[in-house]
């Protein structure tokens, strides 16, 4: 606080020191609120209020109105700048991946989807059991798997598959080599699969020459 001399006769008051300090900004901010909160309620400090506030008004006059510094430009692009620095890249990161997901599951729901094929499979097992093939057929890649299990073909004879379609003439698929064969073929339901043993090579006929050691007919998966 000031020194009570330096200041007027009349602001010997303490009310009237009070309200001086509270104009000039000398009290600090838990007193100055406190000097704030006085006036708006109290008629006689906010008498002396005006009157210290029209005493010094004169004095501003001496100094030019000065405009204030535009800060708030500055201030939110440092602001931005370091929430963009912090965070820019992982939200980035985060929107892109949700957006990606997003196409994903339109692109999903919007796209036909082709209707799927059942595949074809089928069992062939010699009369003694020994030898069995099991058969699967993809037909949408149109490719006939083949798993051989049993005794191996003589020595310079060989398995070989064939096909009966409704024509009642075998055609043949190829041989079956080792445990397990794939063979490119066209085949439909109901037709007939049937495995002969032949000499090393395959048939040299157009149809089996060698005995026909099981069949079974192809059906859906």
């Amino acid at each position: 606080m000031s020194d009570d001399r330096s200041l007027p006769p009349e602001a010997q008051d303490p009310d009237d020191l009070l309200a001086a300090e509270y104009v000039v900004g000398l009290l600090d901010g838990a007193a100055w609120r406190a000097a704030r909160d006085r006036a708006l309620v109290d008629a006689a400090f906010a008498m002396r209020v005006q009157a210290w506030e029209a005493r010094l008004s004169p004095l501003n006059a001496e100094y030019p109105e000065a405009t204030p510094p535009d800060l708030l430009g500055r201030i939110e692009a440092r602001l931005f700048a370091q929430r963009k620095t912090r965070f820019g890249w992982g939200w980035g990161f985060a929107l892109g991946s949700v957006l990606a997901v997003a196409m994903l599951l339109a692109f999903a729901v919007l796209t036909p989807q082709a209707p799927r094929v059942p595949g074809l499979q089928a069992e062939l097992v010699d009369e003694s059991g020994a030898l069995v093939l099991q058969i699967s057929y993809d037909r949408s890649a149109a490719r006939l798997s083949v798993a051989t299990t049993g005794p191996a073909p003589g020595t310079d004879q060989d398995y070989e598959l064939w096909v009966i379609d409704d024509s009642g003439v075998p055609r043949s698929l190829g041989l079956l080599v080792g445990d397990a064969t794939e063979i490119i073929a066209d085949l439909e339901p109901g037709q007939t699969l049937a495995v002969s043993l032949e000499p090393a090579g395959g048939s040299p006929e157009p149809v089996p020459t060698g005995p026909v050691l099981a069949a079974a007919a192809l059906t859906e998966a």
